[in-house]
């Protein structure tokens, strides 16, 4: 991911990964930190979600403080992103969910094929949770 965002961004990216384990049969939850950008308001990293997300069929943005659970995506093909900023460290927390059962590499295989062949990205992808 760090890779990725310091090649789209003109500055160096550092990102905290977390993974936690936790007994239950399916279903991830990630949290992610990363160090914001001096001055930058929740309404613009709220704006930079919608920007990056907003249309996407499969991506549920939450409220600015509120998070996923990964209850809300059992059985669906959806990842719900929610984030919060931690002004006393000038860091943003951006949790997201998934049933990694449905949107697990498989199904991000399909959708990214069916993407780079021109398809819709829904082509033979549960419609479970779909916008």
């Amino acid at each position: 991911v760090a890779q990725n965002l310091n090649r789209v961004s003109s500055e160096t990216v550092t990102l905290t990964f977390t993974p936690v384990l936790v007994p239950m049969f399916r279903g991830i939850l990630a949290v992610n930190t990363a160090k914001l950008v001096s001055g930058i308001s929740k309404e613009e990293l709220s704006e930079t979600f919608e920007s990056a997300y907003g249309s996407e069929k499969y991506i549920e943005l939450l409220p600015e403080g509120s998070f996923p659970d990964t209850k809300d995506v059992e059985k669906t093909n959806r990842a719900l992103i929610g984030f919060a900023i931690d002004e006393a460290t000038n860091r943003v927390v951006v949790i997201s969910a998934v049933d990694n059962l449905v949107k697990g590499t498989a199904g991000a295989a399909l959708q990214s094929m069916n993407l780079a062949l021109g398809f819709d990205e829904s082509l033979g992808v549960p419609q479970l949770g779909a916008k």
